[in-house]
């Protein structure tokens, strides 16, 4: 009879290579707080590191995974093998300033400036 395991092997790839982990979790344990193990784990030697959980997205088996989702929602079958190991990939957004915010915010349309050009062709028709 197959052996039913309740925990999941899991390591965090970085956008470098390097990863946090392996370390063991249980299927209970939400994707927001694997956010918050990356965050505290993550590397001091590395530039760029997210300041909270909100900089953070995982993405296992190309999914993006929500926070309200479980460890156990995102086991795959082959996470069920023994000694397997999961793999999810870690992106880094950082919040966007208020001053970043500004140069990037669009006008609305009844603010730009209409061009108001014609061109006419006065040829003479044979």
């Amino acid at each position: 009879m197959a052996e039913v395991n309740d925990h999941l092997e899991i390591k965090f790839r970085l956008n470098d290579g390097s990863d946090i982990g392996p370390k063991s979790f249980p299927d209970a344990t939400t994707v927001a707080a694997l956010k918050e193990t990356v965050v505290s784990q993550w590397p001091k030697e590395k530039e760029n590191g997210p300041k909270t959980v909100k900089d953070v997205r995982l993405i296992s088996a190309g999914r993006i995974l929500e926070n309200n989702k479980t460890v156990g929602d995102c086991r795959s079958p082959v996470s069920n093998l023994s000694d397997a190991v999961t793999t999810m990939h870690v992106l880094i957004q950082p919040q966007v300033t208020d001053k970043a915010e500004k140069k990037t915010k669009k006008k609305p349309k009844g603010d730009l400036k209409q061009n108001n050009c014609v061109c006419l062709c006065f040829g003479r028709r044979l």
